[in-house]
């Protein structure tokens, strides 16, 4: 028998934003209990009492007279939206409720909800619709919705009459929470005010699974990795858990073995600061199978095998290769021959117990060192790195949006805690503010230090406003140096000029100083050091936030 754990929603810590004592909105004897009393109290079941939202009028019948158990967040933008619940969501490891606005809203975040998906960021997402008594007739605002966010989304339901909101909303809840992404509700805005049912929920108060991995799983791993003469981990986002982490630190040691980060990671597996970390593996096939040439097996753990970006033929590798997650979609287009499903910390765990230490074997690939020391000139998205990287307590969430100095991020900033590194696993831009707004505001104790080009800070500049409304002492440090670098290397690498202009009269600090966020400028090292000396000492204990504009050349290595 297994030991089952629940998948409902805990209650928030304390120090959280909208945690508070639950309240019935239940109706009295003189007013009538509402479809909206029951959903509040469903979401309340559930632990969602922080809403994120931009409202539209489509809403307003929901949002009215909320109860003061429920705490609204403003975000000026939909992808603010999504984005700060995102953060908000991986950083407690639950989901976050948003409400969006209809066709406006649900199109304007559906980028954001793609990001949300591929980064596995649980989301119960309610989307306002016109009233249904006169939605056959396609009345002004009301959207063509259940298909406009593709198929990111885990689960799309338009209730089929008012009264099965709360249901709806209760199976949202469980599939965003079991498949790890956004779930919608499509509500017409008329619903809210009808009477609700005195009958159950149609949807389970608990969902129970399995917390514990197959024996016969775990000892088939285990005798491949006896047969291998040379394995080698891969580590992917997936993994980014304390239990996981300490598993996969006691394996690698009894293997001896090296340790990489998949490629284009969104979250760290591994502690990169070990002396077995090897660093990130490339993201094409030449490459990657040199990395991967003296070994005969490769176990990934919370990740595919294995991501790539610019095309390149051939295999990815000789070796045998076996994949462990708990997302069957990565095991069922991983090119292995051993997929298993199952929950990681335990798996992990019993692996590593199972796995006999081994002598010394091959020494670990020697990682670059790319830190820059200052002599003169224009600061290097190296130098600020190099400075960063001395004084960054070792539990920050550094959250990364700055493709062209990427790789000298992972190289000078390793996420020593779980929860230390967060990208967007989309790769697309207008992730990094938002996120960084709600890792902070769900763990309002831990640093967190965002690290972004001044070309993505523009794509969700407004999530700064909501930083600085809600208190939210995040940090960002935006690295200008007025131009899209990334796609101008590419270009470089094609062979090409690229046809669009620079944008260097732009000012991120002027703009972040028009959304009330305090700001610093800095254009020299010494600037630099005595911005960050005064800065990381309190980044625990902030409350408001802060935007460090580092002017920066254009100087790089990157590699896609």
């Amino acid at each position: 028998m297994t030991a089952p754990t629940t998948v409902r929603g805990t209650e928030k810590p304390a120090d959280a934003p909208g945690a508070s004592a639950p309240a019935s909105t239940a109706g009295t004897a003189n007013t009538v209990r509402t479809v909206k009393d029951a959903a509040f109290d469903v979401l309340r079941l559930h632990g969602l009492t922080t809403l994120f939202s931009n409202p539209g009028s489509t809403e307003v019948s929901v949002l009215t007279d909320l109860p003061s158990d429920l705490e609204f967040v403003l975000s000026l933008h939909e992808g603010s939206v999504v984005g700060t619940a995102t953060g908000w969501a991986l950083a407690r490891d639950e989901p976050a409720l948003v409400l969006l606005h209809t066709t406006a809203g649900l199109g304007n975040a559906v980028g954001a909800l793609a990001t949300a998906r591929v980064n596995r960021a649980p989301l119960v997402v309610l989307v306002g619709q016109q009233d249904r008594r006169h939605l056959a007739q396609q009345p002004f605002l009301a959207g063509r919705l259940e298909g406009l966010a593709g198929d990111y989304p885990v689960r799309v339901e338009t209730p089929p009459r008012a009264q099965d909101v709360p249901g709806a909303i209760g199976r949202a809840v469980h599939a965003a929470r079991e498949a790890r992404g956004p779930a919608l509700v499509l509500v017409p805005m008329d619903d809210w005010a009808q009477p609700a049912e005195d009958l159950p929920v149609a949807a389970p108060e608990v969902v129970r699974r399995s917390a514990t991995a197959d024996p016969r799983a775990v000892a088939e791993v285990a005798d491949r990795l006896a047969e291998a003469a040379s394995p080698v981990l891969v580590v992917g986002s997936g993994a980014d858990h304390a239990d996981t982490w300490a598993a996969l630190t006691t394996l690698a040691e009894r293997l001896d073995c090296p340790v990489w980060q998949e490629p284009f990671g969104a979250r760290a597996g591994f502690p990169q600061d070990h002396r077995l970390f090897a660093g990130h593996l490339p993201a094409d096939r030449p490459r990657l199978r040199d990395v991967l040439a003296p070994h005969d097996l490769v176990l990934c753990v919370g990740g595919p095998f294995l991501r790539q970006y610019p095309y390149k033929s051939g295999k990815l590798t000789d070796a045998q290769v076996v994949v462990v997650t708990d997302d069957p979609a990565e095991a069922h287009h991983s090119p292995v021959q051993l997929a298993v499903v199952a929950p990681l910390p335990d798996f992990c765990d019993r692996l590593a117990r199972r796995t006999p230490p081994r002598e010394p074997r091959s020494a670990v690939p020697v990682r670059l060192d790319r830190r820059l020391a200052y002599r003169e000139g224009p600061l290097n998205p190296a130098h600020v790195l190099t400075a960063l990287a001395g004084r960054l307590p070792a539990d920050t969430v550094v959250v990364e949006e700055s493709p062209s100095s990427r790789p000298d991020l992972h190289a000078l900033l390793p996420a020593r805690a779980p929860l230390g590194f967060l990208s967007a696993a989309m790769g697309g831009l207008g992730f990094a503010l938002p996120a960084a707004v709600g890792v902070r505001m769900a763990r309002p104790h831990r640093p967190v230090v965002a690290v972004v080009g001044d070309g993505s800070s523009l794509y969700q500049i407004q999530a700064l406003w909501t930083a600085v409304q809600y208190h939210v002492g995040a940090v960002f440090i935006v690295l200008a140096n007025g131009r899209y670098a990334v796609m101008d290397k590419l270009a470089e690498q094609h062979g090409g000029k690229p046809p669009w202009p620079a944008f260097e009269q732009i000012s991120v600090a002027g703009l972040a100083e028009s959304l009330g966020c305090p700001t610093q400028r800095i254009s020299t090292y010494d600037e630099l050091c005595a911005a960050l000396d005064a800065l990381c000492p309190e980044l625990t204990e902030r409350t408001e936030p802060l935007v460090l504009e580092v002017t920066v050349s254009t100087d790089g290595d990157f590699q896609p």
